[in-house]
């Protein structure tokens, strides 16, 4: 087993100091991992992120519980910056590139933390267009002519671009063609086995996450209600009737069996 560089001990998530969001979340990531949070709409996903680099903040957001450990160092007082310099960047969900501003020029924006010279961020950056060829030939066009995956790939590339050892990744498939969310998800898995960049991402489209992940946490209405190998969870029979879509011809929706019930076969 490899060792744990993210813990998150359970962990509650208030907002504007009255709305509970998480409800004693915990989970670890290990070094050279990739570990995707599941869930619907609103479970929390995107708040366990935003929990992890430090961003509660902007949306009047705090831990209230529970502790984050990165390395085995508490991490909650750090500012973004810190957490950069740490090796922790996240890739917001919505692919938030610079209009205005060119592929490479955003690209480079990602560097702006580094101290190891020019020569490495040029490095980094041809390694960059290496893993996503078809940014290297849009390098000149304005972002905001670009397409969506085009620009997914460009706010993952500018994240690499600081040179992280663990990049957050929320919703990359929002949005985005099939086989271009298929793409993300295989450079994603090249930059794992090649750059050995730990993920942790938080994803509505199950079955892609479990297809290219490790390990994957379900969460609903805040809280982890299972988690385990992505193949255990793929093979999983709730799994796959709430969240892959595999049940019979009866199948109702997850929103429509009562959570009595539900609750009883996740505990069961």
């Amino acid at each position: 087993m490899s060792n744990t560089l993210l813990n998150v001990n359970g962990i509650e998530v208030i907002y504007n100091h009255v709305i509970l969001v998480l409800k004693g979340v915990s989970l670890q990531v290990p070094e050279g991992g990739v570990v995707a949070l599941l869930g619907g709409n609103g479970a929390g996903k995107t708040t366990t992120l935003r929990a992890v680099s430090n961003l509660l903040a902007g949306e009047r957001g705090e831990v209230t519980k529970g502790s984050i450990e990165l390395r085995g160092e508490r991490i909650e007082k750090l500012s973004t910056a810190e957490m950069v310099q740490r090796g922790v960047v996240q890739v917001m969900e919505g692919r938030h590139c610079f209009a205005h501003l060119t592929i490479e020029e955003n690209l480079l924006t990602g560097a702006y933390t580094r101290r190891d010279g020019k020569a490495a961020v040029a490095a980094t950056l041809e390694k960059v267009y290496n893993y996503f060829p078809r940014l290297k030939t849009r390098r000149t066009s304005q972002a905001a002519y670009t397409s969506g995956g085009e620009q997914q790939m460009c706010a993952i590339g500018r994240a690499l671009m600081a040179d992280p050892k663990m990049v957050l990744l929320d919703e990359p498939s929002m949005g985005l063609a099939p086989q271009i969310v298929e793409e993300v998800f295989e450079i994603v898995k090249d930059l794992n086995t090649q750059e050995k960049t730990t993920f942790l991402l938080a994803e509505q489209n199950t079955n892609m996450a479990l297809r290219y992940a490790d390990y994957g946490y379900i969460l609903e209405n805040g809280r982890i209600v299972m988690d385990g190998e992505a193949k255990a969870l793929r093979e999983n029979e709730d799994v796959k009737e709430f969240y892959l879509g595999m049940g019979g011809s009866d199948r109702k929706s997850f929103r429509d069996v009562k959570s009595y019930k539900r609750r009883k076969r996740w505990l069961s």
